[in-house]
């Protein structure tokens, strides 16, 4: 029997086992299902995994190869198997350390140079230096981009907001035109420095938006306002030097960093220009400190690891599909989507690395919104529905308010209370429920207090950190990677590539034509010949 079927067996056998009577069975806990590195700390005792099932986890990880593959994608062998490339995000964060080969070259120093080289565009937006075509300092900067070239740095821009201090960043990802009328409507085309990033700088969202940009900005500030106020993240430098954005001013990277892994490099250059290249450094520092903890530290005290097992406990054995990211942080109010494109976009996959179909179910459907403004929308259903989505709790033991320490509090109590009264849930003979208030008598309070009932033995997992930090939104971010890379070396996936998402596209520049009334829909399917018919028929 192998472990996956020794697993599934364990979980049936204790499924009727309440989480709360684990705790009352075993004061200890707690302590033994919690881990804790670089000041954070993992809880995932409120789940239903015991010494039993963490046991075959951990040999199941350790069956699946999870530490060579580790090791692997470290020094840059092409794990990448569908497109025969090497996966060295880590080796963004990691400028000065050991030499990471690519085809008997090493890619530190090329990695260094980029690092210089945004570091100086930075600082000079930031101090002046570099100015506007109109001879003003840049008040506003716009970064236009969609997945991973928008979700990290707006992510990690909203979520450093108390370290935001000089340029207000701003972001468009969507072809949508509202969105970036939307964005614009209240800058100053005169003193915004706009940021295209696009690897191909042929992403047709992106580059229909930085047309429009260039417009904007010419319009108001003439021909040379696009030369003075465009900067370029892209491999395609001559591509973005024909758009007419100074050479100078083009930040490439390589194709071992996959968009939704690229926020460490240039990718990362609006976040830097916000916070500046100091605290930007703190934040390859989080992660580069994660990333050691990830190499060196045993699987039984190996936050990544745990937290992957975790996850396959739930998904994968009990056969709980989707998990709920609630951060209680307002400023990461951007994670749980930038978590969504991780996490799906890299497990979210049919067929295994040699190209058979999967015989278990890939990643699960991850969704969320931060604490507390959940609470009052679908923790009903996370509490009392039929379906059960185990959650994980991000919280900080401070904030960046302290004379707002009263409602830090009230976010704290509110996150633990969440996460308890899920373990523990509420019974319908409770003392609160029998109350003479209650009209019709002791028989219609009893059918009340069956509305009331919560049945609790609801899973979750629960991070804590210090404070939202640089350093720690590193820490997380890249907890978060390495998590999802052993779930998909467990579940023998490729993690690194999105052929789902380039379909799409293909399809819908073949539309185009059609949508724009350029060419004749009849050729198409049934439905889409119908929808194109209406569209057009109401454009006229």
């Amino acid at each position: 029997m192998n472990f996956w079927d020794r697993l599934e067996n364990h979980f049936q056998a204790t499924s009727n086992r309440r989480i709360s009577s684990l705790f009352d069975n075993d004061p200890s806990r707690a302590d033994k299902l919690s881990a804790a590195a670089g000041g954070m700390l993992l809880d995932f005792s409120k789940t239903s995994i015991d010494d039993e099932s963490l046991k075959l986890l951990l040999e199941l990880c350790s069956e699946a190869g999870v530490a060579e593959r580790r090791l692997d994608m470290f020094e840059g062998e092409r794990i990448n198997v569908s497109e025969n490339r090497s996966v060295l995000h880590t080796a963004l964060r990691d400028p000065d350390g050991a030499p990471v080969l690519v085809d008997g070259a090493d890619v530190k120093p090329g990695i260094r140079r980029s690092l210089a080289k945004m570091q100086s565009f930075s600082d000079g937006v930031r101090n002046g230096a570099v100015l506007s075509a109109s001879g003003k300092r840049f008040t506003d900067m716009l970064n236009i981009g969609i997945g991973g070239s928008d979700l990290g740095p707006a992510m990690a821009s909203a979520a450093l907001a108390p370290y935001v201090d000089t340029l207000r960043p701003h972001f468009i990802s969507n072809v949508d035109g509202s969105h970036f009328r939307d964005a614009t409507s209240y800058l100053d085309p005169k003193t915004t420095l706009v940021v295209v990033v696009s690897k191909t700088f042929t992403t047709i969202e992106t580059i229909t938006n930085a047309r429009t940009a260039r417009d904007w900005i010419a319009g108001a500030c003439g021909p040379e306002g696009v030369r003075r106020q465009f900067a370029a993240v892209s491999s395609a430098t001559e591509k973005a030097g024909s758009f007419g954005i100074d050479m100078k001013r083009v930040f490439g990277f390589e194709d071992w960093v996959g968009g939704r892994y690229s926020v460490w490099g240039p990718v990362g250059l609006s976040l830097m220009i916000a916070i500046g290249p100091r605290k930007f450094l703190e934040f390859l520092a989080g992660a580069r400190e994660m990333d050691a903890h990830f190499l060196a530290a045993e699987p039984k005290a190996n936050l990544p690891v745990l937290l992957a097992l975790v996850g396959i406990w739930h998904n994968q054995v009990a056969g709980y599909e989707t998990t709920a990211i609630l951060p209680y942080d307002q400023r990461l109010r951007l994670l749980p989507a930038y978590l969504q494109q991780l996490m799906m976009e890299s497990n979210g996959k049919s067929v295994s690395r040699d190209g058979e179909p999967l015989t278990r179910p890939s990643g699960p459907i991850v969704w969320g919104e931060p604490g507390t403004n959940g609470q009052h929308a679908f923790h009903q259903l996370l509490l009392q529905g039929t379906r059960i989505a185990p959650c994980e709790f991000l919280l900080a033991a401070n904030s960046h308010e302290p004379e707002l320490q009263e409602h830090h509090d009230l976010l704290v109590a509110n996150c633990l209370a969440q996460s308890e009264a899920l373990m523990r849930g509420r019974g319908a003979d409770s003392r609160d429920f029998k109350t003479d208030s209650n009209p019709g008598g002791a028989g219609n309070r009893t059918r009340l207090a069956s509305h009331r009932e919560i049945k609790g033995s609801r899973p979750s997992v629960t991070l804590l950190y210090p404070k939202l930090t640089p350093f720690v939104l590193g820490q997380l971010i890249a907890l978060y990677e390495h998590r999802v890379f052993v779930e998909g070396t467990v579940l023998g996936i490729n993690s690194f590539d999105q052929w789902g998402v380039e379909a799409g596209k293909e399809i819908a520049r073949s539309l185009l034509p059609a949508v724009a009334g350029r060419a004749d829909a009849a050729g198409l399917a049934g439905s889409t010949r119908l929808l194109i018919d209406y569209i057009a028929m109401n454009r006229r």
